[in-house]
């Protein structure tokens, strides 16, 4: 990973946290079409782009590593409340012990998410012969972070929290997927991540991404209606197009 990759990853979550503090009334339709992308993406580059490199070698075990990522991502939720997912719940606003949770369970899913970034570009290289669009892991992780930051800050703030502390939060989430991706490196370096369990940590984000994508995508219009609307629906084929988009010819 370059340097402005380093950046990138924190610096889009500091701007979805920071678009929070100057919200007072948001949008919450609007919310749900930017998620609605965000899952159609992360879905498509997961089938498209990283099932394809972790299956080229034929273990018969590595779905088995895709499905313990959807599971590890099950038990995160119930630390995060689904917060990532853009889900903000009232009655957990006072409560100072399920914001611990959330930053957990956001903090855990964001370090093991960047720790195969600092190496993929390599896995990418490997798989497919070339190093060009190699980012499309890195790209996934930044755009469903940036509006789980937004949702947390606003839960934080909802929380009556104070604005230090929210802050504060902030940046160490931030921190998390920069920090895993520097962890993976400093592994990869001394020997002890080798191409197996590489490709075995992408399998876990794949899972991740599955996950996260189709619980914001199964998300119904309205309660007791299986149903969705053109403007999501037309937001979810674009967030398919772009990642069919990058895929290499």
């Amino acid at each position: 990973m370059s340097v402005w990759e380093y950046i990138l990853l924190f610096v889009s979550v500091i701007l979805g946290g920071t678009v929070a503090f100057f919200t007072q009334n948001y949008n919450k339709s609007v919310l749900q079409l930017i998620l609605s992308f965000v899952g159609a993406y992360i879905l498509g580059i997961s089938v498209l782009h990283l099932m394809p490199g972790v299956f080229s070698t034929h273990d018969h075990y590595i779905g088995m590593w895709i499905l313990i990522g959807f599971f590890v991502q099950i038990v995160l939720e119930q630390l995060s409340g689904g917060v990532e997912h853009g889900h903000i719940h009232p009655s957990h606003h006072a409560s100072s012990s399920f914001a611990i949770q959330v930053m957990i369970g956001l903090c855990v899913h964001a370090f093991l998410e960047g720790m195969p970034l600092e190496n993929y570009g390599d896995f990418h290289t490997h798989v497919h012969g070339d190093n060009h669009g190699h980012n499309h892991l890195i790209y996934g992780i930044v755009l469903h972070k940036a509006p789980a930051a937004f949702v947390l800050v606003l839960l934080l703030q909802l929380s009556k929290f104070r604005r230090s502390i929210v802050i504060a939060c902030l940046l160490f989430f931030a921190l998390m997927s920069p920090l895993g991706a520097f962890l993976g490196h400093t592994l990869e370096v001394n020997g002890l991540l080798g191409a197996d369990t590489m490709r075995k940590l992408i399998a876990l984000v794949i899972g991740s991404f599955l996950h996260i994508s189709t619980t914001i995508l199964f998300e119904i219009e309205n309660p007791g209606h299986h149903s969705i609307s053109l403007r999501k629906l037309a937001v979810i084929a674009f967030g398919l197009l772009l990642a069919l988009l990058t895929v290499e010819v």
